[in-house]
């Protein structure tokens, strides 16, 4: 039987995309390896997906039916060795819906995220104040569950500023529509300290920040807010959407391109990052 994987992690996707990669090289549908080693089609299906992780004699027993090779058997053991989503992450799981706790443990394993907000700051940007405003004012929850979600929000932040397990910090670039500055969400103290946040973080040499102006007119990004996450060798990029009807994450090559492309033009038609923060000044002193 497989172990309880929780959030998928990125190291377990990949692990999931190679099986699957095998399984069809082999040409076996899971009814028939289900028939020749027994292992469930359900179980199968879940390992494959990334939702669940596999004992080693599981993955050995596959192996034997695939023809795998030895080295390259080493290679996706340790990959399931290395599936580890945050461990603080554990205690917040029964008040973050499972997409947002699959996002949070890819980010803590990317090496570069590229993320678009039109209507609200990044969250890995956000002061404890402006996310409280924000959970608070969004869909209805109890008082214990607004401060729990803000909590992990805050838990979040520690990609940006410390090394993990031997990895530099996040690199963080971050396009946002002005809009998402001038909307005052906790009122005006909580804005102006944020902005005054964003001001701060700004200087970081793996943050790079940009406000994308109104006179600007139309653009790509008016669809909807992304992430791009990048992890450099170890798995392929992958896009987070989150909205009303469920969080998406995006794997194909076309669809990164597309993303990559609309990011490029967001942040190619926003004010440079030096700009960007005369322009944030400006909207404190207002």
């Amino acid at each position: 039987m497989p172990r309880a994987a929780g959030p998928p992690t990125v190291r377990l996707r990949r692990l999931a995309a190679e099986l699957r990669a095998l399984r069809a090289e082999a040409g076996m549908t899971r009814e028939l390896v289900q028939e020749r080693t027994g292992v469930n089609q359900g179980t199968l299906w879940r390992i494959e997906k990334g939702q669940a992780k596999p004992h080693t004699g599981t993955l050995e027993t596959l192996f034997d039916l695939y023809g795998v090779a030895e080295s390259r058997r080493t290679e996706l053991i340790e990959l399931t060795r290395g599936a580890k989503h945050p461990g603080w992450l554990r205690q917040f799981t029964d008040v973050i819906p499972q997409g947002y706790a699959a996002y949070i443990s890819f980010e803590s394993e990317a090496k570069i995220a590229h993320n678009y907000e039109s209507l609200y700051i990044p969250g890995l940007l956000q002061t404890e104040e402006y996310a409280r405003a924000a959970v608070r004012d969004g869909l209805p929850m109890a008082a214990e569950g607004i401060e729990r979600n803000v909590e992990t929000r805050m838990e979040r932040q520690v990609v940006l500023g410390r090394k993990r397990e031997g990895r530099e910090p996040l690199e963080l670039w971050a396009v946002v529509d002005e809009a998402a500055l001038r909307r005052e969400v906790g009122g005006r103290a909580v804005m102006r300290a944020q902005l005054g946040r964003l001001l701060e973080v700004s200087e970081r040499p793996n943050i790079t920040l940009q406000v994308l102006p109104f006179d600007r007119g139309a653009h790509p990004g008016m669809t909807g807010a992304f992430v791009r996450l990048n992890f450099g060798p170890v798995a392929p990029d992958v896009v987070y959407v989150e909205s009303l009807a469920g969080d998406i994450f995006l794997e194909t090559e076309a669809e990164i391109d597309r993303y990559s492309m609309v990011f490029d033009h967001l942040r190619a038609s926003a004010l440079s990052p030096r700009d960007t923060s005369a322009f944030i000044a400006t909207l404190i002193a207002q």
